[in-house]
């Protein structure tokens, strides 16, 4: 084995070995709330900023992949949001300013449902939202019970965010016993 296969071989184990032990880490009731609500809302709309407004447009896709209406805070066809719907903030500080602000508005000007995907449960998010859903790995505020990461900056955070989106989906799929064949109407097909 080249020394280049085996430094691949120790980065892939270490990376998968903290998304497991991340995902495990998180509470499986604020889980189950946030599919409830997801399912509960007449759509869903999600906002973050850099790599993380990445990863939750692809959950957002995902969402619409499986019929629910979903969509990203500043694309061009956003509609209104209204009190029947709910907005997924995803901030790992809960501080970011965009996606902290886009939740004030939301909070005073519609009311609807919001959520915080982060991992500070002590920023300013708490007294926006509804709830949230912790996924405890190391920000820059070094919280006592973060999980650490031999990964820059926050990627452990945007990777969980990523495969967790995937991980509900697959469990709406199942709880709404939808048929993955049926799925391909909601892809687009301007491909």
């Amino acid at each position: 084995m080249s020394e280049f296969q085996q430094q691949y071989e120790k980065a892939r184990t270490d990376v998968l070995a903290e998304l497991d032990k991340t995902l495990g880490s998180i509470d499986a009731k604020s889980l189950e709330r946030l599919v409830e609500e997801i399912l509960g809302a007449e759509q869903v709309f999600f906002v973050g900023v850099g790599r993380v407004m990445l990863a939750l447009q692809c959950v957002c896709k995902r969402l619409a992949h499986l019929g629910i209406q979903a969509h990203y805070v500043g694309e061009i066809t956003e509609p209104a949001i209204t009190k029947n719907d709910l907005l997924i903030v995803g901030s790992g500080s809960g501080a970011s300013l965009f996606p902290l602000g886009i939740a004030k508005k939301a909070r005073n000007t519609v009311d609807c449902r919001i959520v915080h995907i982060g991992s500070n449960p002590n920023s300013e998010m708490k007294d926006i939202c509804d709830f949230m859903v912790r996924i405890p790995v190391r920000t820059k505020f070094y919280l006592e019970d973060e999980i650490d990461s031999c990964q820059p900056m926050t990627s452990l955070f945007e990777q969980s965010v990523l495969l967790l989106g995937d991980i509900l989906a697959k469990m709406i799929i199942e709880q709404r016993e939808l048929d993955m064949k049926s799925l391909w109407k909601y892809h687009a097909n301007l491909e």
